[in-house]
């Protein structure tokens, strides 16, 4: 088993599953993982799947899923006008079952879950490191955690706006993890120009 982290070189020679197919057929899976599936992953899995509808489906889950989703993903979810039913805290396990759907792309938002060991993801698909502060931790008063939450959704949703308009069929392998991981880093309200 591999650290998530020592994967990603790795899996940029895998790109093949995406060669042969019309790119207006193909629906990319992406999994976002965090540590406790209870805010990041889920503003993620919500966010790609109205931003990037017609091109990818999204998932989240954790290493360590927490039993509930925090009441403030839920809140900022519908200050936003998304509807948060069917959004649940899933464990990563799942997606290494036989039945499980392939992934195309998976972005660790926790240092935790990017350094943990796994068994080999079916599919090797493409990974990024995309970090985003963890609210759930967020301590203060109702006012500082809400921001904290504000802050984790508008940073995904800044980066997702991002991958979802990438020509994925123009850009070799290469190319297209350097994208991955410069939309990792980068902060909220930046845009960076395609790769040459």
């Amino acid at each position: 088993m591999l650290p998530l982290r020592r994967r990603v070189h790795r899996t940029v020679s895998h790109l093949h599953r995406f060669q042969g197919v019309p790119m207006a057929d193909k629906m990319f899976n992406v999994l976002f993982l965090s540590h406790n599936n209870a805010a990041r992953g889920l503003f993620a899995e919500a966010l790609i799947n109205r931003l990037g509808r017609t091109k990818f489906h999204g998932y989240s889950a954790g290493s360590h899923p927490k039993a509930e989703v925090d009441p403030l993903t839920v809140y900022e979810l519908q200050r936003n006008n998304y509807d948060p039913a069917g959004l649940h805290s899933k464990d990563w396990s799942q997606f290494f079952a036989p039945d499980a759907p392939e992934m195309d792309f998976i972005f660790t938002l926790s240092d935790t879950v990017a350094a943990e060991a796994h068994p080999p993801w079916p599919g090797e698909p493409m990974i990024a490191h995309w970090r985003v502060a963890d609210p759930t931790e967020a301590e203060g008063k109702e006012i500082t955690r809400k921001a904290a939450f504000l802050r984790a959704f508008s940073e995904l949703e800044s980066r997702i706006s991002i991958f979802v308009n990438l020509p994925i069929e123009s850009l070799d392998r290469l190319k297209l993890q350097r994208r991955l991981d410069e939309i990792g880093r980068s902060r909220h309200g930046e845009s960076q120009e395609p790769a040459a």
